[in-house]
């Protein structure tokens, strides 16, 4: 038997892979992060799959579920929301496994950040603005930031942030970007990505906090850069007329089918 970790994406079921789909549809044991993996996932499921959600187990009690499974062969579907390769709690899980022996796969999901970019409309990459994406957070219960990791560090590079877990702190948020960005620099604030309730703030640094609205305290991610929405941003090479590269070589004529014969 096999622990499949599988990536739920953002909210959408559709926003689901192939191979994770196919991979619940064979598990008769699924175990589910809560209510952040929606039910049109979990409806993938076998006829008769166990199905336990670990939002109120400890660490122990997951890897004791999964044991169990082992003794009785089956395979197990875990699924996180969102990618696994961030902020998942994956880690712990697979060196736990590890330890006793148990053998595991991963597949990736669509995660948060790409979702809330495709619901603004946007690209994160622009040429000539920001190149780099940051995926990081703020401190938390859970797990402190490391020295280091500073939110005004990473702002400093300019880079386009995906700020995670934060929105409960929004106001420090502000406070130690204005001085990098301005109070100008676009920022998003998405709610429940691709969820059918999403809600989305869009506003500049100096006016986020009063722009935003009740019940958003939770599962949102902030986006800052002036990419956001930006229109004045010049063209890459990579379609460019005169720019030779395998595909394309210079003075190649295009060939589209104008119709059958």
């Amino acid at each position: 038997m096999t622990i499949h970790f599988i990536g739920a994406g953002p909210g959408a079921p559709d926003l689901l892979t192939l191979r994770g789909r196919d991979l619940i549809a064979a598990s008769p044991v699924c175990l589910y992060a809560g209510s952040l993996v929606p039910e049109g996932v979990l409806a993938h499921c076998p006829p008769g799959a166990q199905m336990v959600n670990t939002a109120s187990l400890s660490l122990a009690q997951i890897v004791a579920a999964m044991q169990d499974a082992h003794r009785q062969g089956w395979d197990v579907a875990r699924l996180h929301s969102g990618d696994l390769s961030v902020w998942s709690a994956m880690g712990e899980q697979l060196r736990a496994l590890r330890e006793v022996g148990i053998p595991y796969t991963v597949t990736p999901g669509v995660p948060a950040f790409a979702a809330a970019a495709a619901t603004l409309g946007c690209e994160l990459t622009l040429p000539g603005m920001s190149q780099s994406v940051v995926l990081t957070r703020t401190s938390g219960r859970a797990s402190p930031m490391p020295e280091g990791e500073a939110l005004a560090q990473f702002a400093r590079t300019g880079a386009t942030l995906a700020i995670h877990l934060s929105v409960h702190v929004l106001p420090q948020v502000v406070q130690d970007l204005l001085p990098h960005y301005g109070s100008d620099c676009p920022v998003a604030v998405v709610w429940r990505a691709s969820w059918p309730d999403e809600r989305v703030v869009r506003a500049s640094l100096a006016t986020i906090l009063s722009a935003m609205g009740e019940g958003i305290d939770r599962t949102a991610l902030i986006l800052v850069g002036h990419n956001l929405g930006a229109d004045d941003f010049g063209h890459s090479r990579l379609y460019a007329a005169d720019y030779d590269r395998r595909y394309r070589p210079l003075g190649a004529q295009p060939r589209f089918p104008v119709g059958t014969e």
